[in-house]
Formats: structure tokens, sequence, C-alpha cells
């Protein structure tokens, strides 16, 4: 049984060492600055097993660093139907991904899944595009669209979870 007190979100993207270790470490970072880590959970997960056990992408981890946040404690790991049933959110970087979620997903868990981007619809896009095979400026356009996200998503749990 889940802790009523808090509140658990998973972010997940195919590989899990672009697109939701950012989200990860990027609301990470924000609930802490809330003085929220005591009722907040955050992970993250990929939709494919190729890179379990890895740290994030380096260029990745060179954005973050950046911006003044450290990736350095997380690791790959591939969702399961189980993270589905524990946990109280899970926030998919795009739609493939969304559709991956949602044919594992334990019937009566399904409003648990999310599109990260509709927490900030300003953004004008859907999806956090996977800049794996881009330049710098792609892992720069995700953090930026990450961090907008991650306020609007924060405002939502506060909202909704009393926060």
């Amino acid at each position: 049984m889940s802790d009523p007190t808090r509140v658990r979100v998973l972010f997940v993207c195919m590989g899990n060492i672009c697109r939701s270790p950012t989200a990860h470490a990027v609301f990470e970072r924000l609930v802490e600055a809330e003085g929220l880590a005591s009722r907040v959970e955050v992970d993250s997960a990929g939709t494919h097993a190729y890179h379990v056990g890895e740290a994030p992408d380096p260029r990745a981890r060179e954005t973050a660093s950046r911006r003044g946040i450290s990736m350095d404690h997380l690791r790959a790991r591939k969702v399961t139907a189980a993270d589905i049933e524990s946990f109280d959110l899970v926030v998919a970087m795009d739609r493939a991904n969304l559709e991956e979620l949602s044919e594992m997903c334990p019937s009566g868990h399904e409003e648990k899944l999310v599109l990260f981007m509709q927490f900030a619809p300003h953004f004008g896009r859907e999806e956090v595009p996977d800049p794996y095979y881009g330049g710098p400026n792609g892992f720069e356009l995700v953090f930026d669209m990450v961090e907008e996200a991650s306020r609007g998503l924060l405002a939502h749990l506060r909202e909704r979870h009393g926060l």
C-alpha cells in the first residue's frame, strides 16, 4: 500500500539516458528547492532495456552540469507494470512511449499515464524530442522544455495533492 502523504512520480522515455533522467534530475532539484523532498519521490525509467545500468548520456550530464544540476546518481532501468501500479503519476516524454506504457498498464491504472508537455501547454509542443541523434542544441532545448514542464507539474501536484 502506498504512503498517502507522499506522491511518487516516474518519468519515462525510450532508453532512460536522455530525456527521462533529465526530467528526473530537474524535477528532483525543483522539489528539493521547494522543500518538498520528504513529500515527493522522483524516479525515471525507459520502455526499452538498451542501456540498463548505464549513466545518463554524457551530453545530458554536461548540459545538466552547466545548469548546476548533477545526474551522477542516476542509472538507466526498464519500466515495469509494477512501476505503473506503485507510482502515482507516470510521465511519458512522447506519444510512442505513452503507447508502450499503455500496452503494459495494469487495468485500473490508466489515469496515471500522462504526457509531460501537458504541464507546459504554452510551450506549443506536445512531446519532448529525443536529442540522442542530434547535436548539443537538442539537449539545451530538452532542458528548457523539461524545466518549464517541471514547474507546471509541480503546480499540478500542489493543487491535486495539497503539497
